[in-house]
């Protein structure tokens, strides 16, 4: 149903610093980027290898603002130890734990996941429901 979704952050830096991290274990990469220096438009995005993109990170500044409880988003993880990488990615490059990567049979039998919150507050999710 979606084709792509963006992210305003405040400090287009630090959030790029995030995700390329996070995205590394995923198999996710910068597939285009406008760092224009002093340019308030500037934004980097990310999909697969050779891909467009399928998540973008916006600057903008002080009104960069997640959305209110009850949103996430979820990214798709090939393997068990990719989530367990993303997660220890997330937590040294400013996110914040919000669920640590485990399998949470109440949602499928195999449904292993890790949850954080990034450097702008967005609440954001790994899964893997394959083995290993």
């Amino acid at each position: 149903m979606l084709h792509h979704i963006s992210f305003g952050v405040s400090n287009i830096e630090k959030a790029a610093a995030f995700y390329d991290a996070v995205f590394t274990p995923l198999g996710y990469v910068r597939v285009w980027e406008d760092l224009k220096p002093g340019d308030a438009d500037q934004a980097v995005g990310y999909g697969l290898p050779g891909g467009g993109d399928k998540f973008a990170i916006k600057l903008r500044g002080d009104a960069a603002k997640p959305p209110g409880l009850g949103f996430h988003l979820a990214f798709t993880g090939p393997t068990r130890e990719a989530v367990a990488l993303f997660h220890e990615a997330a937590l040294r490059h400013g996110g914040v734990d919000n669920g640590p990567p485990g399998l949470r049979p109440h949602y499928a039998p195999d449904y292993f996941a890790a949850f954080v919150t990034d450097p702008d507050g967005y609440h954001i999710e790994v899964v893997a429901e394959v083995e290993g």
